[in-house]
């Protein structure tokens, strides 16, 4: 692997993953194959579980939960166990963000940075599980006691999505942990191996059988058996709001078993006269281009003060201009490849909606050959219309739609004129202002002359159609309990029959 890494060659021959489940590697009747985004060839070979392998790794995580191996050890032990994960993860960096370069399509700095990001998430996740507590009630009289606990849900089923398979598994998994629950996690089936490689982390760090399961293949087959598992207390997805709204489906129709849900996002950028333009044009390039613009997060909608409109889209323009696009395996490449065909179609369509509804397209918008892969040139439409498919639709891909304001008002309505509400990016030099329009907008994450920014402490989740729930930090491990009232009686009872 050091040599790989070193070198940043495509392996000679697809590597095989089994799936993981009770503490052991099985082997897949059948397997899927997948072939690199940016180069067109096989990288990976993952098996295709059925209903009967999700059924085992729910029960070895029941079984895990229930003989108290884990929810029954300090919080303390399981930060250890964390800590120890974050250190190998750290050794483990280069490795695991090649797979995801070769699965996803990202590029290999991108893809480092968010290894670090994952290191921070379970050192977070270490001390959450150390700090997790309850409450007491001493003001039931002197009679009465009262406690309340929280304990852990019992078995998580966790759906994690293609667009940065490593990264939302440790915005999850770690706090999870933190939390004493266990799990059985799907990844998206194009992008499992990194999910794969972390259940030998964790079995190496010493985490006991049955606690982290994986089971991967179809979302159709295997994804929609865990929503509808009766025996599974709680179902974490990140997706679309179209297959968040079938799990909510699938949930009441078994056990209502509780729901985590992250899902689409049409995020404005909204860009005052008084910003430093030059900031914000940097942010608007990064926030739209970020991943492909393969990402829940990504600022898709620039709503921008009509006095400085035409000045602040040519410094779009020239941005996004200098993009470096190319293959993710160099270093210097900054957007790589689209990583499904059906993404790939998706994003063109849109950009060729968006010229026939009469948009006005300033950069971008072509396909870019670029080797055996799938690219597409960031993209800016003008003279956007807020009935107009690109600006309403989540696109998921590198296509920013420009929008004009005249007031204060006037921006915040744009901005939520969405059924979205995931996340925002607000530019002015004015603290008033700002805090006007961070009340107002309607988003889970709002960044404020930044974009994209924090860490794991702080709390990820939407509004709206955009999701429920909340993930990483203390938060994020809250999610995962459920709460008790305990009331415990001092003293002879004063009887009710004389």
């Amino acid at each position: 692997m050091d040599q790989i890494a070193r070198t940043l060659s495509l392996p000679e021959t697809p590597r095989e993953f089994g799936f993981f489940i009770d503490g052991e590697w099985r082997h897949g009747r059948e397997l899927a194959e997948q072939r690199s985004p940016a180069h067109g060839v096989p990288v990976t070979r993952v098996a295709r579980c059925t209903t009967d392998d999700l059924n085992d790794a729910v029960a070895a995580a029941r079984r895990a939960f229930e003989d108290r191996s884990w929810a029954g050890i300090s919080g303390g032990e399981r930060a250890g166990v964390l800590l120890r994960a974050a250190e190998i993860l750290r050794r483990r960096r280069d490795e695991v963000a090649y797979w995801e370069v070769l699965e996803n399509g990202k590029p290999i700095a991108q893809a480092r940075a968010e290894i670090e990001g994952c290191i921070a998430c379970f050192e977070t996740a270490a001390g959450a599980a150390r700090l997790l507590h309850g409450d007491s009630f001493n003001s039931l009289g002197d009679g009465l006691f009262g406690m309340v606990l929280r304990e852990p849900i019992g078995v998580v089923g966790l759906i994690t999505p293609w667009n940065f398979p490593f990264l939302i598994l440790c915005e999850r998994v770690p706090f999870i942990l933190a939390s004493g629950c266990t799990m059985v996690v799907k990844p998206s089936e194009v992008t499992s191996a990194t999910t794969l490689i972390l259940a030998e982390i964790l079995t190496e760090v010493g985490l006991p059988k049955g606690v982290y399961n994986v089971v991967t293949g179809p979302g159709r087959s295997v994804g929609q058996a865990m929503a509808e598992h009766a025996d599974i207390d709680m179902l974490s997805f990140t997706g679309s709001t179209g297959m968040g709204r079938s799990c909510v489906h699938a949930a009441a129709d078994s056990n209502f078993k509780k729901l985590g849900l992250e899902l689409g996002g049409k995020n404005p950028i909204i860009v005052f006269a008084d910003s430093d333009l030059e900031d914000a044009a940097d942010a608007a390039a990064f926030g739209i281009s970020f991943n492909t613009g393969q990402c829940c997060v990504s600022s898709s909608r620039l709503i921008v003060e009509a006095s400085v409109a035409d000045e602040f889209e040519r410094l779009l323009v020239e941005k996004m201009a200098r993009i470096r696009i190319g293959d993710p395996l160099d270093e210097a490449t900054q957007v790589g490849a689209i990583t499904t065909e059906a993404q790939n179609r998706t994003i063109l369509d849109y950009i060729a909606k968006g010229r026939d509804e009469g948009a006005r397209l300033l950069t971008g918008g072509e396909v870019l050959e670029i080797g055996a892969g799938r690219f597409i040139a960031p993209t800016l439409f003008s003279g956007v219309r807020r009935d107009m498919a690109i600006a309403r639709d989540e696109i998921f891909g590198p296509v920013l739609s420009s929008f004009r304001f005249e007031t204060v008002d006037e921006a915040i309505a744009i901005a939520n004129d969405t059924v979205y509400g995931l996340a925002a990016s607000l530019w002015t030099k004015d603290l008033d202002k700002a805090l006007v329009v961070t009340r107002r907008v309607s988003a889970g994450r709002f960044w404020v002359n930044t974009i994209m920014a924090g860490g794991p402490e702080m709390p990820l989740g939407g509004f709206k159609q955009s999701g429920w729930g909340r993930e990483a930090g203390v938060y994020g491990v809250e999610e995962y309990t459920q709460i008790k009232s305990v009331h415990v009686e001092i003293g002879k009872r004063k009887h009710w029959i004389g």
